[in-house]
């Protein structure tokens, strides 16, 4: 909350007016998004909770989590981090959460699992923003699985009823549940999706080594009191901690997930390095000017084609054109297109963000 008042101040000095009610509040960091290579397996793997393979063993962590606003804000209690892998049919999660209190109520599927503690994973294979994934899970191994057409912010729906058809899921506790009598050391999720079943929203399924996905993962957490030996949540605010930090209080905003790249080599020979396409600074300058353009149809109810208008001064890359915007009948579009003509990067009122091949239009240019 004290971000969006912090953004509607600024939003009132930028143009002299009171601030509108329904503000949608940008992200507060401008930091890149966090990094991971996930390898392939050397061998079947079990989920039972415990990545006892020598597969997990040598397959790298992630970074601790973080508070979901960024480093500004205190870091976790406890420790969170995660493990990807994947082979020709799946790919794999393994999670690690310390945890003194492992408690959890939920046993209905599909329930909204972060009322309780949870792990959540979220999967946005052609990073457009549209059509991505959410998993959550508890320490009972109740899990609720939905597929998103667009995020909330710009009238998306979640669809509850879509299954990750052959998933598997197992949890392991550290100590006992639901048992305020005792200490834990936590407990660890594990994980393994289909391809199959997420090839709906994803490009090529499974990846081509070298293919990034914006991926994020997420822990809630409730502050709870000892009532005997059981667990009562209290009802102040959860805490959120995350893998690549969001800037601000909400886990829809796709373009701030972390970025995860398929590598065919194995687990036990990490020598991919990691490589940073080009094309992602042009989709972050153009999810400048979508956030801009929502502000601008909030306050003088109609969207623009001028930059200045928008009081954004752009860092453009140095690779791309400087970015065009026209208004639509409906909306907005904005694109920009790279030096060499090839690519063409383009945002739209809904927050889209799109990269197209121009396969002839280097031809085109040079004739």
């Amino acid at each position: 909350m004290r971000y969006i008042l912090m953004s509607l101040l600024l939003v009132s000095a930028l143009w002299g007016l009171t601030p509108f009610k329904d503000f949608m509040p940008e992200p507060q960091i401008t930091a890149e998004p966090l990094q991971y290579v996930c390898y392939r397996t050397l061998g079947p793997i079990t989920i039972d909770g415990t990545a006892a393979e020598a597969s997990w063993q040598k397959a790298s962590w992630t970074e601790t989590f973080v508070d979901i606003e960024g480093d500004a804000e205190p870091k976790p209690d406890w420790k969170t981090r995660v493990k990807m892998m994947w082979d020709d049919d799946n790919v794999y999660f393994f999670a690690q959460l310390e945890e003194p209190h492992v408690w959890a109520t939920i046993i209905q599927r599909d329930a909204v699992i972060f009322h309780d503690n949870d792990f959540e994973i979220f999967i946005d294979p052609d990073g457009d923003n549209h059509r991505y994934y959410e998993f959550e899970i508890n320490a009972l191994n109740t899990v609720r699985d939905l597929l998103l057409t667009q995020p909330y912010r710009d009238g998306g729906s979640a669809l509850d009823n879509w299954d990750i058809k052959g998933m598997k899921t197992a949890v392991h506790i550290d100590g006992t549940i639901n048992n305020a009598r005792d200490i834990d050391g936590g407990w660890s999720v594990e994980v393994a999706m289909p391809w199959k079943a997420l090839a709906e929203c994803a490009p090529q399924s499974p990846p081509k080594p070298g293919q990034q996905w914006r991926v994020n993962f997420s822990r809630v957490q409730w502050n709870t009191a000892k009532i005997g030996k059981s667990y009562q949540k209290k009802h102040n605010p959860e805490h959120n901690w995350v893998w690549s930090p969001q800037g601000l209080i909400n886990m829809h905003y796709p373009e701030m997930w972390g970025i995860v790249q398929f590598s065919d080599a194995s687990v036990d020979n990490q020598v991919t390095l990691f490589f940073k396409d080009f094309k992602d600074a042009a989709k972050s300058m153009m999810q400048q000017i979508y956030y801009r353009e929502r502000t601008y149809f909030m306050i003088h109810g109609k969207f623009t084609d001028s930059l200045e208008k928008l009081k954004l001064t752009l860092d453009v890359p140095r690779e791309f054109e400087t970015p065009q915007i026209f208004v639509t009948p409906h909306g907005f579009d904005a694109f920009t297109i790279s030096n060499d003509g090839y690519y063409k990067v383009l945002i739209n009122e809904e927050g889209r963000n799109q990269v197209l091949w121009m396969r002839n239009q280097k031809r085109q240019r040079s004739n």
